[in-house]
């Protein structure tokens, strides 16, 4: 018969090819398999049973012990003990973890040494809150686990702001579980670690959380962090998607998206109870005494709007309100409250459940409130958060399932489709002066990625569904078209603006054919910069900006039937005397260089030019170039990859030689690549586009 040691070892090495997918009893099981071991060695040690105990924090004092996770123990003494004879016992104790390849957190103190690090340090407090015995005196653990709890309920008022700033630092580094493509399940906001802080403050007595909520959402993220481990035969918190697509089988997912949707469900509702519980909080800091808390929960009710009420800072039912009977509380409850830039009480959402859908179409009334609710802008967020926990979007939106909570696979997308979409509202939000229809941007906004979660074009997609989903909203015939011409069309300002000539005829045509009215194009102006700005930090730049600008006064004016306004060619604006060989003009401000070119016309000149700004860590961001005659013109916008504009000088002598030694030109950009990590990339791909000009012969080249 093995021993429990040996039993340890050879469970931990077996559990590499076990098939079946982890549980939470089985995360328990192989934390309770280590205690057996570690006790047993404690006994081979023959220690003073009163003078020590080895104790578990943290997850392993949780018996939350993933595969490969850190075994975090404390050898905890009454203080008494030489120092020879500490080192003597650990030393017995953690050598033989080490030698079997297991990875520990330790630490040997006496009750005042722990007790003093927790007050000092909160991380070690919040892993001594869950201390339990493995061997020892239990006694001595639990005075600790009683004193430390003890110290921190004292001090929870004001240690509590340190937590939130670890919250927040965390937050800012790691991003939210719940919007990344590749998140780390335990440090991302709404991940593992927001569990562990949430039982910290239920601990404190400061408030309480939702229990059921948390441990669920805990307990299924665990459960992936086991099996990454097991998978990646290594210790790591990364859910990188060279992973996702074998852990989302051996977890009987699907596929790898409905993994991460998975993790995006767990990672809400932990993010939801987090903010709600600073919320309550900050609130506990402005109430003077318990006494005064409880007078304002009983008798300061101040109005809010027909059927609710503020009390202690949230918003409630009024006494008299019913759920169950009124489909439009919701929506009127998310509006009023976000309005006020106050949130909606956990019990409050709760009873919302109750209400019944929805019937379509919607009334005027209706509409009103999800205009209202979008239109708050960002301070709408924990609303919104709060009534997808419970699932009244998918309930109350339609075809909101389509996007709840999906995956955007791609570099540029920083949240799901779901929440980029409101952050679409929110940014649009801020320019509804600008436009003569506010609630066509806001629910265009909301919408405009509905055709996303198919192989289809999602543009296309899209706008077949919102000629459904527009009447169902309670659009007219006439709006119903704007909608959907705004989904079919949200990406052609952006696409045309970038990529095209904007003083081709052929370019303001398509638009303005596409667009229709002038109306609709303004609408397309806003929810194209809205678009860009929820994308990711970049992406909307001063250079998309002009271009954008540039495209909707031109389409504007040929929708007027005006002249549209021209810009000057290269020819005119590069000034070039009939004996110079070169003009080689520069126009630097902060990170941004304009460099205009007028030179003898050759074959390779766009080439050498792009080398020798790839040389000084130049980006390209637009290039123009034009031949009259046998002078070519050129103007190049760049933009710095590193640091300060590299001396302009050196640049024209580099363009000077370009012309006259192409040979020493590609012995610098060689010598460069060395330099250049190489990356596996797609290859590039050329398209000709035949009807993108009137006056051009068009090729759009994609590469790295």
């Amino acid at each position: 018969m093995l021993s429990a040691w040996e039993s340890m070892v050879q469970h931990r090495a077996g559990a590499l090819q076990q098939t079946n997918p982890p549980t939470i009893e089985s995360i328990q099981a192989f934390s309770h398999l280590h205690d057996a071991a570690l006790l047993e060695l404690w006994d081979s040690l023959q220690l003073d049973p009163q003078s020590y105990a080895l104790v578990a924090v943290g997850g392993y004092g949780r018996s939350e012990l993933c595969w490969a996770s850190d075994l975090d123990v404390l050898l905890v003494h009454e203080g008494n003990v030489e120092i020879a004879e500490l080192t003597r016992v650990a030393d017995s104790l953690w050598y033989p973890l080490w030698d079997t390849g297991i990875r520990i957190d330790h630490s040997v103190r006496d009750f005042a040494q722990a007790r003093r690090v927790a007050s000092e340090d909160i991380k070690a407090m919040l892993g001594l809150i869950d201390a339990r015995t493995v061997c020892g005196n239990h006694e001595l653990t639990s005075q600790l686990r009683s004193t430390v709890l003890s110290d921190w309920r004292a001090s929870a008022k004001t240690r509590l702001s340190e937590l939130e700033e670890l919250v927040a630092e965390r937050r800012n580094r790691h991003g939210e579980l719940a919007h990344l493509l590749e998140p780390d399940l335990k440090e991302a906001f709404g991940g593992l670690r927001e569990a562990t802080i949430l039982r910290a403050i239920a601990a404190s007595w400061v408030t309480d959380i939702d229990h059921r909520a948390v441990n669920s959402a805990h307990q299924n993220l665990l459960i992936i962090r086991d099996a990454l481990h097991r998978h990646a035969r290594r210790s790591t918190d990364r859910l990188t998607m060279h992973e996702q697509g074998p852990l989302a089988q051996s977890l009987d997912f699907a596929s790898d998206d409905e993994l991460l949707m998975h993790v995006s469900l767990a990672g809400r509702a932990l993010a939801h109870a987090s903010d709600v519980t600073w919320h309550r909080v900050s609130r506990t800091r402005t109430t003077r005494s318990p006494f005064r808390k409880l007078t304002q929960r009983r008798v300061e009710r101040q109005p809010l709007i027909d059927g609710l009420v503020i009390q202690a800072g949230e918003v409630v039912f009024a006494k008299d309100v019913e759920p169950q009977v009124d489909s439009n509380l919701p929506l009127r409850a998310a509006a009023a409250t976000a309005q006020a830039g106050l949130i909606l009480s956990p019990h409050t959402v709760q009873q919302l459940e109750k209400v019944p859908p929805l019937l379509f179409p919607w009334s005027s009334e209706s509409q009103s409130y999800l205009v209202s609710l979008l239109g708050a802008g960002a301070q709408a967020l924990p609303i919104i958060n709060a009534l997808d926990h419970i699932g009244l979007w998918e309930k109350y939106l339609p075809s909101w399932s389509n996007i709840h909570c999906l995956p955007q696979r791609n570099a540029l997308h920083r949240y799901t489709v779901d929440r980029h979409s409101w952050e679409c509202a929110f940014h649009a939000a801020e320019f509804i002066r600008e436009v003569s229809r506010p609630d066509l941007l806001l629910v265009a906004a909301l919408y405009h990625d509905i055709g996303k979660g198919s192989t289809e074009d999602h543009c296309e997609r899209g706008a077949q569904l919102m000629e459904v989903i527009a009447p169902q909203l309670g659009f007219n015939r006439s709006d119903t078209a704007i909608l959907t011409t705004l989904v079919r069309h949200h990406l052609l300002l952006a696409e045309y603006a970038t990529r095209r000539d904007l003083d081709d005829p052929a370019t303001i045509d398509t638009v303005a054919r596409a667009i229709g009215n002038r109306e609709t194009l303004h609408l397309l102006r806003i929810l194209t910069q809205a678009d860009s700005l929820a994308t990711n930090d970049g992406v909307w730049s001063e250079w998309k900006s002009r271009l954008v600008a540039d495209l909707v006064a031109r389409v504007s004016a040929k929708l007027d039937g005006q002249p549209i306004p021209e810009i000057p060619r290269l020819s005119q604006r590069i000034p070039r005397a009939a004996d110079s060989a070169l003009t080689c003009l520069f126009n630097a401000e902060n990170h941004r260089i304009v460099v205009q070119l007028a030179m003898a016309d050759r074959v390779g000149l766009v080439a050498a030019m792009s080398a020798v700004f790839a040389i000084h860590r130049l980006d390209v961001r637009s290039a123009q170039c034009e031949t009259v005659g046998n002078v070519a013109y050129q103007e190049w916008e760049l933009t710095t990859k590193f640091g300060d504009i590299p001396n302009l000088d050196v640049i024209r002598h580099d363009i000077e030689n370009a012309m006259n030694t192409p040979v020493q030109l590609e012995e610098r950009l060689e010598r460069l690549r060395t330099f250049v990590p190489q990356v596996r990339t797609a290859a590039p791909q050329v398209l000709h586009l035949p009807d993108a000009s009137q006056l051009s012969t068009v090729f759009e080249i994609r590469a790295h």
